[in-house]
């Protein structure tokens, strides 16, 4: 593919984003940053939360993944709709019924100081990192299949981006961020329903006889029982509900959009709606990996080793310049749809809980917002290139895993304070929240030598979390 036609794709794409920043941020102030006013369509939020939703990561790697676990995932992403759910039920109503803007706050009320900003510093952490590693994984693509064709260093290449983000998203915030994502789900889904009707064509299918291609290939294959597999259904359907609690639920970033909306009602409408339009992608996404495999297989194409390479080779080289460009843009969107909300999660966050920003007027929050949103550009751009600089995958996966370890806290924290009367030293709190994560990860070292051969999977969020509540009932009162 051209790559000047590459570039004039990307680069009319972030016009398109300025664009709606300059509509949506006029005469915006910070409330208008953090929370759009509560003024959001719900029916907005909801479409536009799939974007952010669904990373650049998934968009490469799911329909790859196929070939290794057929459509064992979606086990984990009907843990997820029940997750959603739940959210929906007891969390939003408690940051509602609050008026929350951070929802570390709660921490606060219920807890203490120190209380609230382990539950906010274990997010920045967490978040900070995450957005790094899905931005870097994508950025290499973008690197390999566009930028070293003009020279360019993969430095300039993740300053640019970044600096691409910071310029609409400075100013309007969430309220940008709500229209923007609206785009990049289009964008998204887009790329995968062309890619879908492109192999069709191919193939000679139409309708039910794609359905039925697709339902009778052994990589569609869904449900599996074997208890010692790491696909076995309860193993994924329960790691899906709590994962989805934590970093749904308990995470600024998802719930910044959420709380836009005008009411509760809303929020909790906006949630259901997209919790099932968020299904109906993942099939898609499962359905085109299915197809891509049967395409490769016809025509001899060999299948790449790794298989994250799947889509964009055939996208990008057999299946025409309508597909290739839709692929540019659904990995593009699907990049930068969470990047930017994460950016402005970020911002939010320490602004609120570390600034305490709603102490100063007008002209001085928007001071404070703006350097904070400079400082977190910044940081995601040292993050990015760190990984790129140890340029060893098995250590940038490492530090992931590390980032992940940090949402067990935030968990413990809001289900003791739920669902316990109890008071808590407050002082100690910071120290149970470092300790929580560092235990749990000596028990996954050793655990095959401990408990008879058993390796942690994601169920490691749950001892996080309970290592964490126990922590904080041993430093508590009645």
């Amino acid at each position: 593919m051209n790559p000047y036609l590459v570039l004039s794709i990307i680069l009319g794409y972030f016009l398109v984003l300025i664009g709606i920043s300059w509509i949506t941020s006029r005469g915006a102030d910070t409330q208008a940053f953090f929370t759009a006013n509560r003024k959001s369509p719900w029916y907005l939020v909801a479409f536009g939360m799939v974007g952010a939703t669904l990373s650049g990561v998934t968009f490469i790697s799911v329909p790859g993944e196929v070939g290794n676990t057929a459509f064992s995932y979606l086990q984990f992403i009907f843990g997820n709709i029940v997750g959603f759910w739940l959210v929906a039920a007891i969390l939003l109503p408690l940051y509602y019924r609050l008026n929350l803007v951070s929802i570390y706050s709660f921490l606060e009320q219920r807890f203490g100081v120190k209380s609230y900003k382990t539950g906010s510093f274990f997010f920045l952490i967490s978040k900070l990192i995450g957005a790094a590693f899905r931005l870097y994984l994508v950025a290499v693509v973008l690197q390999i299949a566009l930028f070293d064709a003009f020279n360019i260093p993969f430095t300039l290449t993740v300053i640019v981006t970044i600096a691409l983000i910071w310029v609409y998203t400075f100013k309007g915030g969430i309220k940008t961020i709500v229209w923007t994502d609206t785009l990049q789900t289009l964008f998204l889904v887009s790329a995968v329903i062309f890619t879908i009707v492109a192999i069709s064509k191919s193939l000679d299918l139409t309708g039910m006889d794609l359905v039925k291609k697709i339902n009778d290939d052994p990589n569609s294959k869904i449900f599996f029982w074997d208890w010692r597999s790491g696909n076995n259904f309860f193993k994924q359907f329960i790691a899906g509900v709590f994962i989805t609690i934590v970093m749904v639920g308990m995470d600024q970033d998802m719930m910044q959009k959420n709380l836009t909306c005008k009411n509760k009602k809303e929020a909790q409408k906006n949630m259901i709606v997209f919790s099932l339009t968020f299904l109906v992608a993942v099939i898609l996404f499962l359905s085109l990996g299915v197809m891509l495999y049967i395409f490769a297989n016809k025509n001899g194409i060999a299948i790449p080793q790794q298989t994250d390479n799947l889509y964009p080779t055939l996208a990008l080289n057999y299946f025409g310049l309508p597909v290739a460009i839709a692929f540019l843009l659904g990995i593009t969107a699907a990049a930068y749809s969470s990047a930017d909300s994460a950016l402005t999660a970020l911002t939010t966050s320490f602004s609120v809980d570390f600034l305490r920003i709603e102490k100063y007027e007008e002209s001085k929050r928007k001071q404070m917002k703006k350097w904070t949103h400079l400082m977190f550009s910044v940081l995601l751009i040292l993050v990015i290139l760190g990984f790129k600089a140890v340029n060893n995958e098995s250590i940038v996966v490492a530090v992931f895993k590390v980032a992940g370890y940090t949402y067990g806290p935030i968990l413990g924290l809001f289900v003791f304070g739920l669902y316990s009367k109890r008071k808590v030293i407050d002082k100690w709190v910071p120290v149970i929240g470092v300790s929580a994560p560092v235990i749990s990860y000596f028990i996954s070292k050793y655990s095959e030598v401990l408990f008879n051969g058993y390796k942690f999977g994601f169920e490691l969020l749950l001892l996080n979390g309970l290592l964490m509540i126990f922590g904080l009932f041993i430093i508590s009162k009645k």
